[in-house]
């Protein structure tokens, strides 16, 4: 998993080499970074299901050699459309892996207390995969060429095709009914019109192209869970929904999800663009946090056994949202307030997200465990790209307000540059005054701000939320049932 979350990431910092080297078109070198992610999210569900039927070890292990042979081609790509290929096909194994490992954790582990562990393990690879992915990529580029990004895998996967046989159990569900196709392409034309949509949104493109995308994804995804609710063996089992803590654990993994990825994204922009550090060295202030969010597995894990998951989630959520107010102090000279926000976001929310991921897997049946881990995963997925949407909308809003101030008198062309997002700015700096500049850095810094300030208010209604839906039920207790005990 470490891998799969990685390879989502890995290419930030390639994206220069990979330009000179194969001369993509803009769009081609979109493709290129997005095709991967699109893949993943587009096919877990199906792959969950398909894992479900014809056993999870087989599939994880035809993943894992597809895997390697996509990451092999994609390192030695002569062409863009070679590499984007190569992508898709990583994207496809990779939609292979995450459900099915998940799934075998949850038919490997019957003790609860180890089953949530071991999903925190789970979870950890999956966060740390992604927050190190353009560190890992940076330390590569110094010395080798940007292919070799992709063969980290090839190894793991190798020593996953010897042992995986050896050490992992095979689980197949009794009923190998046949896997829904027209329910498979619902599910992943929805979700990838649903992500493209975000992604869209994310980067400006307007509102019309965005907004029919998302809506076509919602239009397919009730498309599907028709579909869903007259099949005799459906793909997933909407039936999980009416569990009020499956529910409730599928809401607090998105709108986490939301506020992780749309603050890290923009705290990310924040240390190169604001504060003027390199990628690599960005990158390596996001490892504080992450620790930070490790040991607050660790001991949430040790020692939280003894809170309600009401109350654990509640105060994860609450930690989480005080690392985001922390956030709207964050100053234009300086990475401290920075760091400790950070730090505070991942403490209180990586072990939600963990409690999060085994209340859905173990929700589900076991036969139906894979298809129920595929969508903890695609739930993510989904948040990510709305967190990124939204609160980078927000914070573009913002700039663009403040920033208009400060161009009065500059040429329209630069203005229009300068106005449209703080790369932009940087890019035609040598056009503009430095009063205008250093008004542009404090604009955006103002947008994270209020960014930061609506994750704070999101993740404060969700621990309120839970922390009342979640709270144990007083069983019920009448005269004859105290006679008869």
């Amino acid at each position: 998993m470490l891998l799969v979350s990685m390879d989502m990431t890995v290419l930030h910092l390639a994206v220069p080499a990979i330009t000179t080297a194969l001369s993509p078109s803009g769009s081609q070198m979109l493709w290129i970074v997005d095709i991967y992610a699109f893949m993943v999210a587009g096919l877990l569900i199906t792959m969950g299901a398909v894992g479900d039927r014809i056993g999870r070890r087989r599939l994880l292990l035809l993943g894992a050699a597809a895997f390697a042979l996509a990451s092999v081609v994609a390192a030695f790509a002569t062409s863009p459309g070679m590499l984007i290929a190569a992508r898709a096909a990583l994207g496809v194994a990779g939609a292979t892996l995450a459900p099915s490992t998940l799934a075998l954790i949850r038919t490997m582990f019957t003790d609860p207390r180890q089953r949530s562990t071991a999903t925190s393990v789970w979870v950890l690879a999956f966060l740390t995969g992604a927050s190190i992915g353009p560190v890992v990529g940076g330390l590569l580029l110094q010395d080798l060429w940007w292919g070799s990004v992709f063969l980290l895998g090839v190894p793991v996967m190798a020593a996953l095709l010897v042992a995986g046989p050896v050490l992992l159990p095979e689980y197949r569900a009794p009923s190998s009914a046949a896997v829904d196709l027209p329910s498979a392409a619902l599910s992943l034309a929805a979700v990838l019109a649903a992500v493209y949509g975000l992604k869209e949104a994310a980067a400006g493109a307007g509102l019309l192209v965005p907004a029919l995308a998302i809506g076509a994804g919602g239009l397919l995804a009730v498309a599907f869970a028709r579909r869903q609710r007259r099949l005799p063996c459906p793909l997933l089992d909407l039936s999980l929904f009416r569990q009020r803590s499956f529910s409730v654990a599928i809401g607090v993994l998105t709108l986490g999800s939301v506020v992780l990825a749309g603050v890290g994204f923009l705290t990310a922009q924040h240390l190169q663009l604001v504060l003027g550090l390199s990628p690599l060295a960005a990158g390596l202030w996001t490892l504080p946090p992450l620790a930070a969010g490790i040991a607050a597995v660790v001991l949430v894990q040790t020692f939280g056994q003894r809170l309600t998951v009401a109350a654990s989630t509640a105060a994860g959520l609450m930690v989480a949202a005080g690392g985001s107010a922390v956030l709207t102090q964050a100053p234009v000279n300086g990475v401290a307030v920075v760091a400790t926000g950070l730090a505070l976001l991942f403490a209180g929310l990586m072990p939600v997200l963990a409690r999060g991921v085994d209340t859905v897997t173990a929700s589900a049946p076991p036969d139906r465990a894979g298809a129920a881990s595929a969508l903890s995963e695609t739930t993510q997925e989904l948040g990510g790209a709305l967190g990124i949407a939204a609160l980078g909308s927000l914070t573009a809003a913002v700039y663009r307000t403040q920033i208009s101030e400060s161009l009065q008198g500059v040429p329209p062309p630069i203005a229009d540059t300068a106005r449209d997002t703080l790369a932009g700015a940087l890019s035609v700096a040598s056009d503009l005054p430095a009063t205008v500049l250093s008004g542009a850095a404090i604009a955006f810094t103002d947008g994270l701000h209020t960014a930061s300030a609506a994750g704070a208010v999101v993740l404060v209604v969700v621990a309120a939320l839970a922390a009342v839906v979640l709270r144990p039920r007083p069983q019920p207790h009448t005269e004859n049932s105290t006679r008869e005990a």
